[in-house]
């Protein structure tokens, strides 16, 4: 088998020993006997024209760009460098289940307005490119098959992230994308030639190796390591702060009710010297109440659109919940008065207006909140504590005094600025051959599979034009070859 090794810089006195501890799918490792230093060499007979295209990151964005490339180059040499486990988030996304994607918003301005950062760039051909049918259809054809839920979140029928996972793995392997993980990217820049001079390390050993690469693609999501590389190649970078977290409640008698969920809730978050009305401060959908406070999709949806304000307020500010937003306030009056005159002999925590559809144990709170005692009868109640009650349901305000973190799907808003990238190829401005996709852009979506759809859109588009580059360059390379040939034999 012959190796490549004009690709990478070597040192001497290395043996064909595979590394300990250190995880390699189908890539073989030169490992230096005598020196803390490491080669590595894509086992392919690799002939003139033939390139490298090193992906930072083995989530979602970075394994489907991959396969893309491949895909659309096959002669193209394709590694996967991953710090940690391969496809992690995609494990423990959805609970487990991963959510792919959201089957219901599929035209391009409506699946747009999902993404707090990038709702305006993403009109464009973005989604036009690779949208929610085409990953639908993606997993369907290789194998995979989902369901779509009542809310539009898009899962395998088997409620199982591995069938993601096995599909997107066996998908590279049988592709030729190699893949490594337990090592990190720590550095990249441009030589003379205009290729990538990439140094790798191994995590747990003084190990490390030096790489040229003819293309790169970041898609390392949130981790640091794909903040600095990107600065390292003269990118900026948008500070990362949390996005899609749970709120921490100041309210004593609230946690009382952890577990107590609500289908759909209106709620506005107001916050301090913010003056100008942003809509997507009000949003719509399930609740939940828990040990610290609230979460549900309405709860992180606010966090998604408020997630620099709140930032840069510490995390504090005001909720105010309306728990029948379908019902209006001179209807929800008229429900209470007919109650009190057809349940007159009947306590107010034991008959609690049905069109309300809340449970028990809120409706305890409801009362106690308000100052009414829950054992008198509804004949003894004033019309003023009525009035008292429809207002609370309305307008419940509540003080935000943190966040929690949602572990299962933490996002975060920041990263490289999406005015620095071509979002038609996924290209940068400032470097060619550089892609990125995925969370390592200033890109982040509501809950309910958007931000999975940003990485298969940003992976697909990268993957595809790393692609048609490589094809081109092998091109130009078989007609340069071949005239040589052909002058030589003239010659002769």
């Amino acid at each position: 088998m012959n190796f490549a090794l004009t690709r990478f810089f070597l040192h001497l006195g290395f043996s064909c020993e595979k590394p300990r501890n250190s995880r390699s799918y189908g890539f073989l490792l030169l490992n230096a006997k005598k020196r803390a230093f490491s080669s590595a060499a894509i086992p392919l007979a690799q002939k003139t024209g033939e390139e490298l295209l090193v992906v930072v990151g083995g989530g979602a964005a970075g394994v489907y760009g991959a396969i893309r490339a491949k895909m659309v180059a096959p002669h193209l040499n394709v590694l996967v460098i991953e710090k940690g486990k391969i496809l992690s988030k995609v494990k423990i996304s959805g609970g487990g289940r991963c959510n792919v994607t959201n089957g219901q918003c599929t035209e391009n301005l409506v699946l747009a307005e999902h993404y707090p950062r990038g709702h305006r760039e993403l009109r464009g051909s973005f989604f036009s490119m690779h949208g929610p049918t085409d990953t639908i259809t993606w997993f369907s054809e290789h194998g995979v098959e989902l369901k779509t839920e009542d809310d539009g979140r898009v899962f395998p029928i088997s409620d199982s992230s591995s069938s993601i996972i096995d599909c997107l793995l066996s998908e590279a392997k049988r592709k030729g994308v190699l893949i490594q993980t337990g090592k990190v990217v720590t550095s990249a820049s441009r030589d003379v030639d205009g290729n990538f001079q990439v140094k790798i390390e191994k995590r747990t050993t003084n190990y490390m190796e030096n790489l040229k690469a003819d293309y790169l693609l970041i898609a390392s999501g949130s981790s640091r390591q794909g903040y600095v590389l990107a600065t390292q190649l003269g990118h900026s970078i948008v500070d990362p702060v949390p996005s899609l977290f749970t709120f921490k409640i100041e309210d004593s008698r609230l946690a009382e009710l952890s577990g107590v969920s609500f289908p759909k809730v209106r709620v506005k978050l107001t916050l301090e010297n913010v003056q100008t009305n942003i809509p997507q401060l009000t949003q719509v959908g399930p609740m939940l109440v828990t040990h610290w406070g609230l979460s549900g999709p309405a709860i992180l949806k606010l966090s998604a659109w408020g997630a620099r304000l709140l930032f840069s307020l510490d995390y504090e500010g005001d909720l105010f919940v309306d728990f029948v937003p379908d019902i209006k306030m001179e209807d929800l009056k008229s429900i209470l008065m007919k109650q009190k005159h057809q349940f007159t002999k009947q306590k107010l925590l034991n008959a609690c207006p049905l069109e309300f559809g809340i449970v028990k144990r809120f409706w305890k709170y409801v009362l106690d909140r308000e100052g009414v005692d829950a054992d008198i009868l509804w004949a003894s109640i004033s019309n003023n504590s009525l009035i008292g009650i429809a207002s609370l349901l309305k307008h419940c305000k509540f003080r935000v005094m943190g966040k929690g973190q949602f572990k299962d799907e933490f996002v975060t808003a920041g990263g490289v600025p999406l005015s620095e990238i071509s979002l038609s190829t996924m290209e940068s401005k400032i470097q060619p051959h550089l892609f990125f996709a995925g969370e390592v852009l200033n890109v982040d979506g509501v809950t309910g599979g958007f931000n999975f759809q940003n990485a298969w859109s940003g992976g697909y588009i990268a993957g595809t034009s790393i692609g048609k580059l490589a094809l081109d360059a092998k091109m130009e390379t078989e007609v340069e070859h071949g005239t040589e040939v052909k002058h030589r034999t003239t010659l002769s």
